[in-house]
């Protein structure tokens, strides 16, 4: 039978979140319920809440960094068991047919992943996401939390996690390599903490350097700040790779200049404007300008095992749900160090 849960939800575009009750699906053979334990809160829930990013649904319960124990298990499901220790991230289906599902990188499906929360999926329902007491989930996009790491500080790297440590694999940081993280918010400390762990040295780009004594304590060798025009002349063609977590207007140029010859700058930050660069700012060292999003299913759970054994969670604050309204204003002011969690067991109590 279906599950009628207690959940947070924005009941219009810019309204405050309230509490309310959704249901969730009876269990399918290959579907996972999950007592929701702790919900990450992410910038881009408060854009969907808000329809920044075009026409969303509502009523809309966000929430994507999902972390939690399995409550029961369908008839065809071997992977997982009651009590298992879980997760969920941004995407909980695709087709699973085409070339990127095959591939792994179930974020690029061609008929489009299912998104955790904002979205339709492919029975005609409409998802509603983690700040809720359960959920149901397709067991192929759930992935196993490993014991080394507490339930409330591995909920965001099911989305800030992810998000760097993608990139980060992908353009080689490790040993011998100088990586630069611009910005040390959410997505920046997770990507100087993982930088780190993989060997290479991480220099953090900020606005300022009030966050100076703690971008060290995660792993930067070095912090500077961008607002200092000195900056950019004396780290000049220095990095082999630079993520770029914010989402802000850059000036492109300036940030290609601090690559070597045949260097990358990567954005995973999602500026509500579009960037502009100059194409010698390219050519002039066979540099790289590129993007990344998230991660396939295998790659996040490959992240979890990584951060499990390098000892990695989230920086977070808990918080309850009767918060959530304040925690949205205070991301929005930049006011969090570094990840609001909701603690899901005060979600209707």
């Amino acid at each position: 039978m279906s599950t009628i849960t207690h959940a947070i939800a924005a009941p219009a575009p810019g309204a405050p979140l309230a509490p309310t009750t959704i249901e969730r699906r009876d269990l399918r053979p290959d579907d996972v319920l999950i007592d929701i334990a702790y919900a990450g809160i992410c910038h881009s829930d408060i854009h969907q809440a808000k329809e920044d990013w075009g026409t969303a649904i509502f009523p809309m319960v966000p929430g994507h960094e999902i972390a939690g124990v399995v409550a029961a298990v369908g008839s065809a499901v071997t992977k997982y068991q009651v009590g298992d220790r879980v997760g969920v991230g941004c995407m909980v289906d695709s087709c699973g047919e085409c070339e990127y599902c095959l591939a792994g990188s179930e974020q690029f499906c061609v008929k489009g992943n299912v998104q955790t929360y904002n979205a339709v999926g492919f029975d005609g329902e409409n998802t509603y996401g983690g700040y809720s007491r359960q959920v149901v989930v397709k067991d192929a996009f759930v992935c196993a939390i490993p014991e080394g790491i507490g339930l409330d500080v591995a909920a965001p790297l099911l989305c800030a996690g992810i998000t760097t440590y993608s990139p980060l694999r992908q353009w080689g940081a490790g040993p011998g390599k100088k990586v630069a993280v611009v910005g040390l918010g959410g997505l920046g400390h997770m990507a100087v903490k993982i930088a780190a762990a993989m060997g290479a040295e991480v220099t953090v780009l900020s606005q300022s350097l009030k966050k100076q004594e703690d971008g060290l304590k995660l792993g930067a060798k070095d912090y500077y700040a961008t607002g200092d025009e000195s900056t950019f002349e004396l780290l000049k063609g220095r990095f082999d790779l630079i993520l770029n977590t914010v989402s802000a207007k850059l000036p492109i140029d300036a940030y290609l200049g601090l690559l070597r010859v045949g260097g990358a700058m990567v954005n995973v930050g999602a500026p509500g404007e579009p960037l502009s660069y100059n194409a010698f700012s390219l050519l002039g060292g066979n540099k790289v300008l590129a993007g990344s999003m998230i991660g396939g299913i295998a790659e996040t759970q490959e992240m979890l095992d990584f951060c499990a054994e390098h000892g990695i969670g989230a920086e977070i604050e808990l918080i309850s749900a009767d918060q959530v309204n304040e925690a949205y204003e205070r991301v929005e002011n930049s006011d969090v160090r570094y990840r609001f969690v909701i603690d899901t067991a005060t979600i209707g109590a």
